[in-house]
């Protein structure tokens, strides 16, 4: 039996209904594990910039709020989708709260942390805000968390995604 592809790996959506990657289109898909208590949480501000600048152009941002870097996401999902939206005005979906690491981790993240990061190295979620760049032909980039969204080279491989 073959792997099922990345775009086609199932998750829940806030709702609980269950989702895949390519539900939100064919074009690059920038996975991000989020959280409201986080000192990198102002990087929300730059990934929603990402969604405004590119996602007519296909791209879209996609939160999941993950709670396993020292209880920095421990609201329910009512208390996370308001504060994304009150606080920064977030648009791109937020996704069901999930585990990155471990044996519990989401299937979408055990895929996702086989991929080298800059520096060659794979494997576990480092902290929260570590971002994945999913091309359309299932690729990916991994850009770890203290790397902000609006680095030159994130924008760089989501204009090369885009063309």
């Amino acid at each position: 039996m073959s792997e099922t592809p990345l775009r086609q790996i199932p998750f829940a959506d806030a709702e609980g209904t269950t989702r895949t990657l390519d539900d939100y289109g064919d074009g690059p898909v920038l996975v991000v594990n989020v959280a409201s208590k986080c000192g990198l949480t102002p990087q929300y501000e730059q990934l929603e910039e990402l969604q405004r600048r590119f996602g007519e152009r296909g791209l879209t941002v996609v939160g999941f709020p993950c709670n396993q870097f020292f209880g920095q996401e421990p609201g329910s999902m009512e208390q996370i989708l308001e504060f994304c939206s009150t606080t920064y005005g977030i648009s791109f979906p937020i996704n069901d709260k999930i585990k990155v690491n471990g044996q519990g981790a989401a299937d979408l993240y055990k895929v996702l942390t086989r991929t080298v990061d800059g520096r060659g190295k794979a494997g576990r979620v480092e902290w929260n805000f570590e971002k994945f760049l999913v091309a359309p032909d299932g690729s990916v980039q991994r850009f770890r968390s203290r790397q902000v969204p609006d680095d030159p080279q994130i924008v760089s491989a989501i204009e090369d995604a885009l063309a």
